[in-house]
């Protein structure tokens, strides 16, 4: 669904990224992690078409993509929910899942079921402001917000951060069931060890803007990951 070859990224003097390779397939989820400021999420910025990178190549459905925006990797498929969650705190619940509407066609515009099946406390909350809501709720509204747009690649950047475990567990089922329903690509960001290696197919490490350490979950034992992340945050 997405390929990804040799991505690199400059801010101002500095390299951040160096030579990426990622893919992202459906039915599966892909799961880069690495310490604070290796670059996880400044690769997914990339991916999202926020930043623009300054080589590699992108390909989605095989097709290579040149310089695009947000927008135009919103309206291709690719929901990015970020960290921090940016959800718009004066909005309603409802109206900051609405914002999705604006990169689809018209008849398309329409919350799904499946969302209030998923986040029951959007539906109960649907006309409270956003930042009325706590952490949790908050960003069970961003990947909601995202879900909206019908992506075929879903971007997750650090969901658990600063989650409550009984939520945490609630966004992994999610998580779960769009992998399981086998049409989406999921880019999981990640630091919670646990939660990245249950719901993980495969792993992509980086230290200061590197790949260290890449393979599918078949190919890795779990402890030596473990062990180069907590190397890697000891050192």
């Amino acid at each position: 669904m997405l390929e990804a070859r040799n991505l690199t990224l400059h801010h101002g003097g500095s390299q951040i990224l160096h030579g990426i390779d990622i893919d992202a397939r459906p039915g599966r989820v892909t799961c880069v992690m690495g310490n604070n400021g290796v670059g996880k999420t400044s690769l997914l910025s990339l991916l999202a078409g926020r930043h623009p990178r300054s080589g590699g190549t992108i390909r989605l459905d095989g097709r290579e993509l040149g310089r695009v925006t947000a927008q135009q990797m919103a309206r291709m498929g690719v929901g990015y929910v970020p960290q921090g969650r940016a959800i718009f705190p004066m909005l309603t619940v409802r109206e900051n899942m609405e914002t999705g509407f604006a990169c689809l066609p018209r008849n398309q515009r329409s919350i799904p079921d499946e969302i209030f099946d998923s986040f029951p406390v959007l539906a109960e909350m649907a006309h409270r402001r956003g930042g009325d809501l706590s952490g949790g709720q908050q960003q069970q509204l961003a990947i909601a917000r995202a879900l909206i747009t019908r992506p075929r690649v879903l971007l997750l950047d650090e969901p658990t951060e600063g989650i409550q475990p009984n939520i945490i567990a609630q966004i992994g089922r999610v998580v779960a069931t769009l992998r399981e329903r086998g049409d989406m690509a999921i880019v999981l960001v990640e630091q919670y060890f646990d939660f990245a290696w249950d719901l993980g197919d495969d792993f992509l490490v980086l230290e200061r803007g590197r790949a260290v350490a890449h393979g599918s979950k078949a190919d890795l034992r779990r402890e030596d990951l473990h062990a180069r992340l907590a190397g890697h945050a000891a050192a």
